[in-house]
């Protein structure tokens, strides 16, 4: 030990009796905010020279809990050092470390084993400030298996009351994707505290389930005054669900009630950004932005990937410019996705290349899949396959099923290479393993639909029949005085029925008369009635979607439609021309972009 530790003294340490040294330890290690790792080797140096090897007085004990504090702040080798020389370790002890672990990028491996050597202590047991620590790390890990043993041991020990243990069991659980488990551990709760409640909705938000997350945050008003936090997940639920109008009433929440810091809080403000853009105001989303006293590199990401998924590409590269020019901002990995997504949005193939180039070479980023992908999808939808592959070739990981599947949808289109096409599908179906999703039998079928091969297309849905693939559902949803109304792929169900069906008939004649002539080539029947294409198409539930929002909506009032599934060519066309006949604008977003469509034209000038 003698190697490792500064002998010498601090020079304000006395090397009188052995209760004051204690006191001025304890108010060295108690007031100090930081302490350098040299210094700390003078305080264990001191510590050891005052205490017995067996020393167990809660005065040794806090001091070398204070000191592996500390250290594991800095240098997690050196905690561990320490903890092996202390000869009885408390659970207090053994909390400080686990604590640590936790903490740690690399280390959270570490925590359950720590926990389970603390366990193996026949005069020790884990207390309420054991329990949180290691189930973070198990949800980091997403160690389902051991955090389901653990909540056995809350179980075991008493500790089901606890309001901090029971909320790291609800983040546990929701991080591990159980949202079940995670509502039953909120259940059960005998008291609930403001984090409780924040926790379990920013839960369900994390786990996609907004409208849900939405009905807690109403359930919580009576109870609890929102905080920051609150507003912040209230604010990623309505992004995700699409509903501007709850969206705007977090954010006027967020200017009357918030306390002043969470105001101007660039997190909710980033926030804000992002569920504007994502709920179709670009608008709103802008003005946010401008009116930020202080931006960081999210704020610039966020609007730049909101102008992205918007089409905007020449006022993407405006604010990169601006961003890096005359705010001195340093990018990040995730700006380049941006400004990759607006060259690939506008098939803006050498700006695309320039700025991977630029990402590579001038700020020295390595390139992740979402990089490649944009960049390979860029070029094989803009003709150049070969170009593409040869990439995908040279990356240096292993593609996954979204690459092959932009590579299959650019084949869908170019129509040229038939077996190419099946091997890619191939490559999809391998990369997805076992699992039985539909997205490379529908971009096949599509391939054949192209080529006019009907009998090929039947084929693909037959196999998908015998294997069990189900193709999924389409799913729009549009929101009308505050309400959002879902639709499904012919859906019969939404009281307005009758009314959605013959109003889409009046659509579909006033549409023929501009010259209107459907697109079977992306027709895929939607349910196992084989009544015909054009009846699949009708069924589409975006067209649902926009001919409810006709029927209900004043004029002059945008249609914003939001759409689970990348919306197919002939409904493109079919919404182009109702934004013009019927004088409306309506907005589109797909699994992939926004379209606004006005006056018979779309926004992305029909390059998607």
């Amino acid at each position: 030990m003698a190697t490792v530790l500064v002998t010498a003294p601090p020079a304000q340490l006395s090397t009188g009796p052995r209760h004051h040294n204690h006191q001025r330890l304890l108010h060295i290690l108690t007031q100090s905010a930081t302490l350098s790792i040299p210094h700390l080797k003078q305080i264990h140096a001191q510590i050891l020279r005052i205490a017995p090897p067996l020393d167990y007085s809660p005065e040794t004990l806090f001091l070398n809990s204070r000191l592996l504090h500390f250290s594991s702040l800095q240098d997690l080798t050196y905690t561990l050092r320490l903890f092996s020389q202390i000869s009885n370790p408390s659970t207090f002890i053994y909390n400080t470390l686990i604590r640590a672990y936790a903490h740690s990028r690399d280390c959270k491996e570490q925590t359950i084993s720590l926990f389970q050597e603390l366990l193996e202590q026949e005069s020790l047991l884990p207390d309420k400030h054991t329990f949180p620590f290691v189930l973070k790390a198990c949800a980091y890990l997403f160690a389902l298996s051991e955090g389901k043993q653990i909540h056995a041991h809350v179980l075991k020990h008493g500790f089901t009351e606890d309001v901090y243990v029971n909320n790291s069991l609800i983040h546990f659980y929701a991080s591990c994707g159980c949202s079940e488990s995670a509502r039953r551990v909120f259940d059960k709760m005998p008291a609930r505290s403001l984090v409780s409640w924040n926790v379990i909705v920013d839960a369900l938000v994390q786990m996609g389930e907004f409208d849900e997350a939405l009905r807690m945050f109403v359930e919580m008003m009576p109870s609890f005054e929102p905080d920051g936090y609150t507003v912040q997940s209230v604010i990623d639920a309505c992004a995700g669900l699409g509903s501007l109008s709850m969206g705007m009433w977090a954010h006027a929440y967020v200017l009357r009630k918030c306390e002043t810091c969470a105001n101007f809080d660039v997190l909710v403000k980033n926030s804000l950004i992002e569920m504007y853009c994502k709920c179709g105001s670009l608008r709103m989303a802008k003005q946010v932005f401008q009116q930020m006293s202080r931006r960081d590199v999210n704020s610039w990401n966020a609007m730049i990937l909101g102008l992205a998924m918007h089409g905007q590409a020449e006022n993407v590269f405006k604010h990169y410019d601006r961003m890096i020019n005359e705010e001195k901002v340093h990018p990040n990995s995730i700006t380049f996705v941006g400004v990759l997504s607006a060259c690939n949005h506008r098939g803006f193939v050498e700006e695309g290349r320039k700025y991977f180039d630029k990402m590579v070479n001038d700020y020295k980023f390595e390139p992740v899949l979402q990089h490649y992908g944009c960049l390979i999808d860029l070029l094989a939808r803009n003709g150049q396959i070969n170009e593409a592959l040869d990439i995908v070739r040279r990356m240096p990981m292993k593609p996954d099923a979204v690459i092959w599947r932009s590579l299959l949808d650019a084949t869908c289109k170019t129509n040229e290479n038939l077996q190419l096409s099946q091997e890619i599908a191939a490559q999809i179906m391998a990369a997805e393993g076992n699992t039985k999703t539909s997205g490379a039998y529908v971009l096949l079928s599509r391939v054949y639909a192209s080529a006019n091969q009907w009998n090929e297309v039947g084929s693909v849905r037959k196999f998908m029949t015998e294997k069990g693939v189900a193709k999924q559902p389409g799913c729009s949803s549009v929101e009308i005085n505050g309400i959002v109304h879902e639709f499904f792929a012919g859906d019969t169900t939404h009281p307005q029925t009758k009314e959605i069906y013959e109003f889409l008939d009046v659509i579909e004649e006033r549409l023929k008369l501009e010259g209107y002539v459907p697109d079977f080539s992306q027709a895929f029947l939607v349910d196992d009635a084989d009544d015909g294409k054009g009846s699949s198409l009708r069924l589409h539930s975006e067209r649902l979607a926009i001919a409810f929002g006709l029927l209900n909506s004043k004029p002059g009032d945008q249609i914003r439609v939001f759409k689970n599934l990348r919306v197919c060519r002939d409904c493109h066309s079919f919404t182009k021309l109702v934004s013009k006949v019927f004088g409306v604008e309506i907005i589109m977003r797909d699994r992939l972009r926004f379209h606004h469509f006005e006056d018979g034209s779309c926004s992305c000038m029909d390059f998607w």
